[in-house]
């Protein structure tokens, strides 16, 4: 019964967040934030599988440090989206104009 917590709570809490990311397309920080959510939900699966096989959490870090990195990635297009465009709404941004 335990293990089905530790796996299935996290997956179904993947699978949520995949479910908000492809259902809401409009705005660009809804689609940063669902993917945020997204990482989250993979950094407790993770911790999860290295605490239960007692590996070193070294991994873990890295992990971190690359989602906070992808993190910061997208906030500055966000940014630089709204400054070239004064919104961040998909339908007035073509990715064949630059």
């Amino acid at each position: 019964m335990m293990m089905s917590l530790y796996w299935g709570l996290p997956c179904f809490l993947f699978l949520m967040g995949i479910f908000v990311f492809v259902s809401n397309r409009k705005h660009l920080l809804s689609m940063l934030l669902s993917l945020e959510y997204i990482v989250l939900n993979l950094f407790l699966l993770l911790f999860i599988f290295l605490n239960l096989m007692d590996y070193n959490m070294f991994f873990s870090m890295m992990f971190l440090t690359f989602s906070v990195c992808e993190g910061a990635l997208g906030l500055s297009i966000l940014v630089s989206m709204i400054r070239t465009h004064g919104n961040d709404y998909f339908q007035s941004f073509n990715i064949l104009q630059c």
